[in-house]
């Protein structure tokens, strides 16, 4: 007698497994859906900037132990030199690296997306020396008042922005084209920076040279209140459009079929780009790369398909953290070599408790990420 095998059916081949997971506050009525490697890249590099921050607070001139760091922040008690430094000097500098390079991560994400180019960073297509033009004539009219430098330079980023979108707008917005003006206008603003420090005193135009490096030397926290209100305010407007974001880079026609105002939420997006990159600027001077980079690092890592704002504000946070720790300890560094090598004679005695600009140290990453982008793609003519 033949017997027939019954195997079981199998298991029909439904779609792939989706990568993305819904968040949900509020008992589901705030939602969106986040991609998970782009969640584990966001949190990775804030436990990085964190780190970064901890490390701060511990080197420098004056070393101080992590338990007299706990001490000093929680309790206010111990050393009084070590409560000093880590309360007054070095906590607020970590914190507005922390939150200045989350606001230009955010920024060059915005304008990267709506521009769909990935050279439209603040600081190539001319917002930052907007921005920069405004502080300086603040600072070289009425001697540079923190509000007024900051009211300043986002008056600049944004007079800078209406120019270059009415420029790059005829035809439609493209990115090459947007890209382009705004190295003009970046370099047309260059020229009137330079000649406002010609004629400032030699006190404004001093301390005007130092703002446009880029630097967190000598900030404190009414700095970093400043930073922190103005994050407050713009971070969740900006993740509120980053839905319409997403759509808006396949295009104008499928953004708009798909019910979204393209003309409304580019200019509300690129508002809220403006007035981040102004208020990174005014708190800390025109810091390059962080905008540029930022985005790239992220997407890279994330291997998602597109730019996340939070996970960009999260990279640009650890890089300007990374930077300014960096920054803090190069003249350090070059003692310790000079110790070790003998022959290194590039530290004089009165520059060795000097800091370096953060905005130094970030153009130097800042070519050598371009320098790696182009030797990545080379052969590809896609750089």
């Amino acid at each position: 007698m033949r017997t027939t095998e019954v195997r079981p059916a199998r298991k029909a081949a439904g779609p792939p497994a989706d990568s993305t997971r819904p968040v949900r506050f509020r008992a589901g009525r705030v939602s969106f859906r986040m991609h998970r490697r782009t969640g584990l890249v966001g949190g990775g590099a804030l436990l990085l900037a964190g780190l970064f921050l901890l490390v701060s607070l511990c080197v420098g001139a004056y070393p101080v132990t992590v338990p007299e760091v706990a001490r000093a922040l929680f309790h206010g008690t111990g050393d009084r030199l070590a409560v000093h430094f880590v309360n007054q000097e070095r906590l607020p500098q970590a914190l507005l690296a922390i939150l200045a390079g989350c606001a230009l991560g955010v920024s060059g994400a915005i304008f990267q997306s709506v521009s769909r180019n990935a050279l439209a960073s603040p600081d190539v297509i001319g917002f930052n020396s907007g921005a920069a033009t405004g502080a300086i004539l603040v600072i070289v009219l009425s001697g540079g008042a923190a509000a007024s430098v900051a009211a300043g330079a986002v008056a600049g980023g944004l007079a800078t922005a209406l120019v270059v979108s009415v420029l790059a707008s005829r035809g439609g917005l493209h990115g090459i084209r947007l890209v382009l003006i705004g190295l003009g206008v970046t370099a047309m603003l260059g020229s009137v920076n330079s000649y406002l420090l010609t004629r400032s005193s030699l006190n404004d135009a001093q301390n005007a040279h130092i703002w446009l490096v880029g630097t967190l030397n000598g900030r404190g926290w009414s700095s970093v209140q400043t930073m922190a209100a103005a994050l407050t305010v713009l971070l969740p407007l900006a993740l509120l459009f980053g839905g319409r974001l997403r759509m808006m880079e396949l295009g104008d026609d499928l953004a708009t079929g798909l019910g979204v105002r393209v003309n409304r939420s580019r200019l509300a997006l690129t508002v809220l780009g403006i007035g981040l990159c102004g208020v990174a600027v005014a708190s800390a001077g025109p810091i390059p790369f962080i905008a540029l980079a930022a985005p790239q690092i992220a997407v890279m890592v994330s291997r998602s398909p597109g730019v996340s704002l939070l996970s960009a504000g999260a990279v640009g946070a650890g890089l300007l953290s990374a930077a300014h720790l960096a920054s803090s300890q190069f003249f350090t560094f070059l003692v310790w070599a000079d110790g070790r090598i003998g022959w290194l004679q590039v530290v004089e005695e009165s520059q060795r408790n000097n800091l370096l600009p953060v905005g130094v140290t970030t153009a130097v990453l800042g070519g050598v990420h371009l320098a790696w982008v182009l030797f990545k793609r080379r052969g590809t003519g896609t750089a």
